[in-house]
This record gives structure tokens, C-alpha cells and sequence, in this order.
């Protein structure tokens, strides 16, 4: 895994958490719909005597578990790069990194925040990508999900 790739996987991780967030939602608005009634008459031998609603309040639980999942591993990554990130000297190289991967920020906005141009916030990051080692426990995402649906 490249030093890019790793530190990009938070970035990857957080959209898929909002994600994630926006289908919990769509389950949320769907369980206070009202449901219209069949009034036709059939029989079935195997009917679900369950409420209708019963199934998206699962599927929204099921949802819930897998969203704080997903939170816990985003926080315990964004703290292993912060740690990662915090081994380099220079503070500029650690405040271009952190913007772009904790908190992230695009490159203009990086620049505006630390008051320089958008190439030199990008010499910047070029140079403190060099310098970052990765930890020998470093948290691949990739591995994890594999890992994660094998189970």
C-alpha cells in the first residue's frame, strides 16, 4: 500500500459513511409512511403475519450496527494518521496533511487556510508524502472489508 492510498482511505471511508447515512435515511422516512391496504381477497398458505413496517425497522437496525461500525474504524484511522502525520517535522507539511486527509479540504481551501498558493500547497504535499513512514499496524481497508465479508 502507497502512502497516498493509505492516507486517502479516510476520505474513502467518510463517503461511504455518508453514504450509508443517506440510505438510513430513505429507511427512516420509508418507516413513517403509511402503508395502503390490499382489500382484494387471496389466500396464501405461507402469509407473513408480521407488520409491513416490521421489515424496514430490521433493515434500519441492520443499518445502525453497520454505520457505528464503520464509525469506529473512520476514528481509530483519522488517529493513526494524525500520529502518522505528527511524526513529521516541518508544520507546514503537517497542516497541508492533515487538512487534506483528516479534515478533507480541497486544495484552494488548503491554500486560503494557510494563506499561500495552490502550487505551493502542493510542492508542500509533495515533499511531506516523502517524508511519511507508514506504521508497521497500519489499518488497510481493504484487507478489513475483505476480512469483514468473508466472516
Amino acid at each position: 500500500m502507497t502512502v497516498k492510498e493509505y492516507l486517502g482511505q479516510a476520505y474513502l471511508l467518510d463517503q461511504r459513511i455518508k453514504s450509508d447515512t443517506m440510505e438510513y435515511e430513505e429507511l427512516r422516512m420509508m418507516s413513517q409512511t403509511i402503508s395502503s391496504p390490499g382489500f382484494e381477497e387471496h389466500y396464501n398458505a405461507t402469509k407473513n403475519t408480521d407488520a409491513p413496517y416490521i421489515r424496514t425497522l430490521e433493515k434500519m437496525m441492520d443499518m445502525e450496527n453497520k454505520l457505528m461500525e464503520e464509525m469506529a474504524v473512520l476514528l481509530e484511522l483519522k488517529q493513526q494518521i494524525r500520529e502518522v502525520i505528527g511524526k513529521i517535522e516541518k508544520p507546514e507539511f503537517q497542516m497541508v496533511l492533515k487538512c487534506r486527509y483528516i479534515h478533507n479540504m480541497t486544495w484552494s481551501a488548503i491554500a486560503d487556510s494557510l494563506m499561500a498558493d495552490i502550487r505551493t500547497v502542493q510542492r508542500w504535499h509533495d515533499k511531506a508524502i516523502c517524508k511519511v513512514k507508514l506504521p508497521e499496524n497500519a489499518i488497510n481497508l481493504k484487507v478489513a472489508v475483505v476480512c469483514h465479508t468473508m466472516t
